[in-house]
């Protein structure tokens, strides 16, 4: 499978996390957060990232929380009225 490949088929925090070269399994043993988790979190786009792990995430390697929350969720509008 080629690195392009899966690019394409990761999640926005798995491209994030990607970016920013962070293993997984780092982030796990960092966080207590299973690898299982994490790897679905980062190739399944309907699972769904919960507050709790960003933020233990983002600790784990060392950005801050707000400018990951962002950069994840950049797609995310308000609706027009």
């Amino acid at each position: 499978m080629s690195i392009e490949y899966q690019k394409d088929n990761m999640t926005e925090l798995g491209q994030y996390l990607s970016k920013k070269s962070a293993s997984k399994a780092e982030i796990a043993k960092k966080t207590g957060i299973s690898k299982s988790r994490i790897s679905e979190l980062t190739l399944n786009p309907s699972t769904q990232l919960r507050a709790r792990e960003l933020y233990l995430i983002a600790l784990a390697i060392d950005v801050a929380p707000g400018e990951m929350f962002e950069e994840v969720f950049e797609d995310l509008k308000l609706k027009d009225n």
